[in-house]
C-alpha cells in the first residue's frame, strides 16, 4: 500500500514540475504573409522552412505564384498553412484579380479587372457584399482544392476587417469551412519588423524577443522575400508601402533565419507554436472577435 503511495506521489510530483516548465514558457507564434505572391517571396519561405522552425504560412490564392507556394508548402510538415484572403492588388506593373474573374465581381475591380490597390480605393469603388462573399469563397475553395492542409484565414493589407459588414463574411466564411481567424484566437501582437529600418530589423526583433508578453500568445506578423531583381521592381501605391520593399523583406527573412534568432528563442524559455496548435488549445468554438483588429 505504501509502495502504491509513493509511486502515486511521484507521478504527481512529475506531472506538477512537467506543468509547471510548460507554464514557464512564453508562447511566439510567427506568421509569414504574402506566400504565393512572387517568386521572391516563395524562395524566402523556402528559407524559413530550411531552419525547421515551427511557423505559419499565409498564402494569396489569387496570385501568379501560388501553385509554385503549394508545392513548396506541402513538402513542409512543420508548417501551418492559411489562407491570405486579399481584396487588393498593391503594386504599379504587377497585378492580380479576383479567382472568379472581372465579370462574376465587377464591384471588386478596376476597368482592367484587377483588384484596386488600395483599401481607400476598394471602399469608394462600392463593393457589393454578396460579391466579397463569392470571391472569398471562391479564394477558400481554391485552397482547399490544392491539397494543403488548410487550417485558418487572414486579411491582407486589413481591408476585410475594416468594416462590420465585412467582418461578418469572414467570420461566417471560416465558421462554414471550419477554419481559424488569425487574431481571434487571443493572440496579442508583438511589434513587427516592417518599419524598422533595414540595418536595424534583427537587432530590434531580438530586442523584443527578450520581453515577450508572458501571459498571451505573441504574434510576430513578418514579410519576407530575396533581394532580387523581381522583388526590386515592384512599387508599393500604398503611402505606408516601404521605399526599398525588396530590402526590408530579405531584411527580415535574415532575422528569422540567423542562428541567434534560435538562442534567444531558447535562452528565454519560448516556445513556437503554429495556428494549428492555437486551434486546438482554444478551439473553434471559442473565436471571438478583437477589440482592435491590426494588419
Amino acid at each position: 500500500m505504501k509502495k502504491n503511495s509513493l509511486l502515486l506521489l511521484i507521478i504527481l510530483l512529475f506531472a506538477s514540475n512537467n506543468f509547471a516548465q510548460k507554464s514557464n514558457d512564453v508562447k511566439l507564434l510567427i506568421r509569414c504573409d504574402d506566400i504565393g505572391m512572387s517568386h521572391s517571396v516563395n524562395m524566402g519561405v523556402k528559407e524559413v522552412i530550411k531552419t525547421g522552425i515551427p511557423f505559419s504560412a499565409s498564402v494569396m490564392f489569387p496570385c501568379p505564384w501560388y501553385q509554385e507556394a503549394v508545392d513548396i508548402l506541402k513538402e513542409a510538415k512543420h508548417v501551418t498553412v492559411g489562407i491570405h484572403l486579399t481584396l487588393n492588388s498593391e503594386w504599379k506593373n504587377y497585378k492580380w484579380g479576383p479567382v472568379l474573374g472581372k465579370s462574376a465581381v465587377p464591384s471588386l475591380v478596376d476597368s482592367e479587372g484587377y483588384f484596386l490597390p488600395t483599401r481607400a480605393a476598394f471602399n469608394e469603388n462600392n463593393p457589393k457584399l454578396d460579391e466579397i462573399e463569392m470571391e472569398l469563397r471562391a479564394q477558400i475553395e481554391r485552397a482547399i482544392n490544392s491539397g494543403l492542409d488548410i487550417k485558418y484565414v487572414d486579411y491582407h493589407m486589413g481591408t476585410l476587417v475594416e468594416k462590420p459588414e465585412y467582418r461578418k463574411i469572414l467570420v461566417k466564411l471560416a465558421n462554414e469551412y471550419h477554419l481559424g481567424i488569425s487574431r481571434y484566437l487571443y493572440e496579442i501582437d508583438m511589434q513587427s519588423m516592417y518599419s524598422d529600418p533595414v540595418e536595424e530589423k534583427d537587432d530590434s526583433l531580438y530586442k523584443r524577443l527578450q520581453e515577450p508578453n508572458a501571459d498571451n500568445v505573441n504574434l510576430l506578423v513578418c514579410h519576407i522575400g530575396t533581394d532580387d531583381p523581381e522583388l526590386r521592381a515592384m512599387i508599393d501605391f500604398n503611402a505606408s508601402g516601404l521605399k526599398e520593399m525588396s530590402r526590408n523583406r530579405q531584411s527580415e527573412l535574415n532575422a528569422l533565419t540567423s542562428p541567434k534568432l534560435l538562442e534567444i528563442i531558447k535562452s528565454n524559455n519560448i516556445k513556437l507554436i503554429t495556428y494549428k496548435d492555437l486551434i486546438e488549445e482554444i478551439g473553434l468554438e471559442n473565436m471571438k472577435e478583437p477589440l482592435g483588429i491590426e494588419y
